[in-house]
């Protein structure tokens, strides 16, 4: 099993100041979030998209993932690919984060791209009901 998978965290997101509904605290791992629910590391995925949307004006599949999985870690271009093909969202199109038909997606395969595995789908809009709950 995946380090991502086996912290909830199925974005991989690092540890930080910010706290996420549903987290874990402190993680039992040194570098990254743990959640108490593979939904909740969903919905804290969901938070920081839109987020990237709302606070830096981040809006195209390629500005969001070059922050999220910067070039000099990740390979990105690749990254962007994959994404775009799988949620069939253009990497320069404007992204609604508040759409679940585009969210869902995007999320999914970018879960794919951090674990190895395709993610199940019923966690991915479990996350998004509890983000979208919240709004």
């Amino acid at each position: 099993m995946s380090r991502g998978l086996r912290n909830n965290n199925p974005g991989n997101i690092r540890r930080s100041r910010v706290r996420y509904k549903g987290e874990v605290h402190p993680s039992r791992d040194p570098e990254f979030k743990e959640f108490s629910s593979v939904a909740y590391g969903y919905r804290a995925m969901f938070v920081l998209l839109d987020t990237y949307r709302s606070r830096y004006g981040l809006t195209t599949i390629r500005q969001m993932l070059n922050r999220y999985a910067p070039p000099e870690e990740n390979f990105t271009e690749g990254y962007i690919r994959y994404v775009a093909d799988y949620s069939g969202v253009l990497p320069d199109e404007t992204v609604d984060t508040r759409d679940e038909r585009d969210m869902i997606p995007i999320v999914a395969a970018m879960s794919k791209i951090e674990n190895g595995v395709a993610a199940l789908r019923d966690d991915v809009e479990r996350g998004w009901a509890l983000f979208v709950g919240e709004n």
